[in-house]
Parts: structure tokens; sequence; C-alpha cells
């Protein structure tokens, strides 16, 4: 059996959102649907990993949750405005579960609908980060709040108002028109590119990698991918996320102190990561047009396409942040172009670039910590020492490691 239970969890972590998109397109009530095949997929743990698993594992799913919609519906003999608008909604025919190997709706992937769902306007990223993690990505609410380091409660109440809020909104369940699909497709990316970094560095606790959420976003990034293979965007996330995620390894060290990108041992880089990103990257740059997650991708393929940090393609890396800073406005490409500059034309030029930051990146901590190492490259331990210690975030106990051998070295 302890072979087994790992293979029956992914494969319901997988089915999943798909048998979540199949009630909710049949009976209208994504909140309804998703408890409903909550209670089946704890039938299938219980069963499964006993009796086997069905030959039609999806179709045995959609039909256990099916039952339970039935059933919660015909129950709620109080609720007959919620029952009549059921009833006016769901032909006759379909007030019958589907048998397991019924292959209309159990063959249909309403994975990619699902998301678009979870991750609609009317939800804060926070939100929609929540959702999507619960009801695409199989996680269930107390992995979530551990990661976000919050009560299991304060997290429930967050997915149980998503819920409502799409559920008031009249959001209906089906894929995006042609007028709406460049917006909901840029929502879907930038959330999962949100759980992405939240996984690779995490923003709140400790810990300076939260695998878990790293490896979902990819999981489910792909997925995407599977379903839009001709998107250039879709594409180039991946390979963002592939090209990063492969350095994870070698990005702490023995105490779980952060290990910057010029010291890294490049020989625990995930190679087979890095080659399906570079292949990704490349063919999604010939189909074009050019977006901010394939200028990233084409970054993140420099790096790790050198074989030392001395030999990275510093004047490229500069080429393309100016290239991302004239299609994405965002201040954290100031940071990493500054960075840039100053390996190509030295660490004044870096600095003088941080002279007038943008507001947004007054008092953020990513802004002292470039300062710091410009200044340190520059030779001005002084300053270097002081971002070090104003920088307060994960990072801080190499950060701190930083700054106590500057200051050593300074009255020595």
């Amino acid at each position: 059996m302890t072979t087994f239970e790992p293979t029956v969890d992914n494969l319901l972590r997988t089915l999943a959102p798909q048998v979540v998109g199949v009630l909710t397109r049949r009976w209208g009530d994504f909140a309804a649907a998703e408890d409903a095949v909550q209670e089946a997929l704890l039938d299938a743990a219980m069963q499964w990993p006993a009796e086997g698993v069905p030959r039609n594992p999806r179709g045995w799913l959609v039909q256990v949750a099916s039952r339970r919609m039935t059933e919660q519906v015909r129950s709620e003999q109080a609720r007959r405005r919620r029952e009549e608008l059921v009833a006016g909604q769901v032909p006759a025919d379909r007030w019958s579960a589907p048998g397991a190997d019924t292959g209309d709706e159990g063959a249909h992937d309403d994975t990619l609908a699902l998301l678009f769902l979870c991750c609609h306007p009317v939800l804060s990223p926070a939100s929609a980060i929540a959702l999507t993690l619960r009801s695409v990505g199989g996680l269930t609410t107390g992995e979530i709040a551990a990661a976000f380091l919050v009560p299991e409660a304060t997290m429930g109440q967050r997915i149980s108002r998503a819920k409502q809020r799409i559920k008031a909104s009249g959001v209906p369940f089906r894929m995006p028109d042609d007028a709406e699909w460049p917006a909901r497709l840029d929502a879907v990316l930038h959330v999962l590119y949100l759980i992405f970094n939240e996984g690779y560095a995490s923003s709140t606790g400790p810990e300076l990698r939260r695998v878990e959420l790293s490896r979902e976003a990819i999981r489910l990034t792909r997925a995407v991918h599977t379903l839009l293979p001709d998107n250039a965007e879709v594409a180039g996330l991946l390979a963002l996320m592939l090209l990063t995620e492969a350095r994870g390894p070698a990005r702490t060290g023995p105490d779980g102190e952060l290990v910057p990108l010029a010291e890294q041992d490049r020989s625990r880089w995930d190679t087979a990561a890095i080659a399906e990103g570079v292949a990704l990257i490349t063919a999604a740059l010939a189909r074009g047009p050019v977006g901010p997650y394939q200028v990233q991708a084409a970054i993140a393929a420099v790096h790790d396409e050198a074989p030392t940090a001395a030999e990275t393609d510093w004047p490229q890396i500069l080429a393309l942040y100016g290239v991302l800073a004239r299609i994405s406005d965002n201040p954290l490409i100031t940071l990493n172009r500054a960075v840039a500059t100053a390996m190509v034309d030295g660490p004044a030029a870096g600095l003088a670039l941080l002279a007038d930051p943008p507001p947004a990146l007054a008092g953020h901590h990513r802004l002292y910590a470039v300062r710091a190492h410009l200044h340190e490259l520059a030779g001005d331990r002084e300053a270097a020492v002081a971002d070090y210690r104003t920088a307060s975030l994960p990072e801080r106990h190499h950060l701190s490691l930083r700054a106590a051998r500057l200051a050593a070295r300074a009255g020595g």
C-alpha cells in the first residue's frame, strides 16, 4: 500500500479540477460542485487503495460527485428558490448521475475553464491564489494556510469568500470570448507567476523557499501549456519557471542560508530542467509576439547557460532588460537593470540608475539589497554595510553575514 498511495494521491490531484469543471458546467454552482467533489475525493482516497483504481477513474468521480449534488439539491427543501433555479438550468435527463464509463462529460477537460474562473478579475490576487491552489491545484486548506503562515480558519474564510464573490458576480462557467481572452489569460498567468514567486522566494516566514508552491505553479502552468501549446507567453512563463527552479538546489547552503547566483555550485543545477526551459523559450521567441514572460525567460536562459558566473553574457542580459523595460512597467526591472548595468559599465553606473528610484521602491528591501551589493562592488564598504543592515527580508541571515564580513574587513 505504501507504494500505491502516492499514485492515488497524484491521480486524484490531477482529476479533481476536471471533475469540478464537469459539475460546475452541468449544475452552474461552482461552490457546491467543489464541495461535492471533495466528498467524492475522500471516498476515492478510502476505497481505491484497498479495492484498486477503477477502469475509468474520472467517470467514477463524476458519478459519485454527481450523486452528492443530486442528494444535496433534493434534500434542501427549505431552499426552494435554489432548487428551482437548478431544476430550470438542468434538463430532466441529467438529474440522474451518469454511468462511470459515460464518455461525454467525463472525457471533457474543463481544467482551463476552471482556472479562468478561479483567476477572474472580480477576485483580489490573494484570493485568486488561494482559490486556484484549492480548486485547481488540489491542495488542502490546511496546506495552503501553512504555506502562507496563516491559521487554517483564516484561509478557509478567504477561500469561502472568494467562492461567494464569484457566485454573486454571476460569472458564467465558460471560456472567455475573443474580446475577453487577452485580459483573462493575463490574469491566469499572473496568478501562476505569483504562486511560483512565493514558492521560490518566500515573502513570509524564515524559509527562503517553499518548494511545494513553486512545483505546484510549474505543474499548473504545464497544464495550461498543454491546453494552449501555441501561445508564446504561456510557453515563456513555463520556461521562466523551469529555468529559475533549476537553480533551486544550489540556492541555499547547508544551514539554509542564501547562496547568491554568482557563488552557486552550478554542478547542482538541474540540467534537464534547463534544457527543457531553453528549448521552450527558443521556440516561443521564434513564434512571437514577444511578451514579458518570454523576455524574463530569455534572461534566465542566458544565466543558466553560462558555465561560470564570470562567463555570463552581461551585455546580452542588459540588452534584454532594455527590451523588458519597454514592454513592462515594473519597478523591480529597474533594480535588475541596475545590476546588469553595473556588470557591463561598472558599479557607479548601476548606482546612478538607483539615485532616483521609482516611488514603489521607496523603503523596499530589494532596493537596499541591490544598492548594498553595488556599493560592495564599488569598494564602498561603509555604505554597503549600512544598506545590508537596513534590508529586512527572508535573506536577512545572508545579508547579516555580508555586513559582518565587510565590517570586519573595514575594522582590520
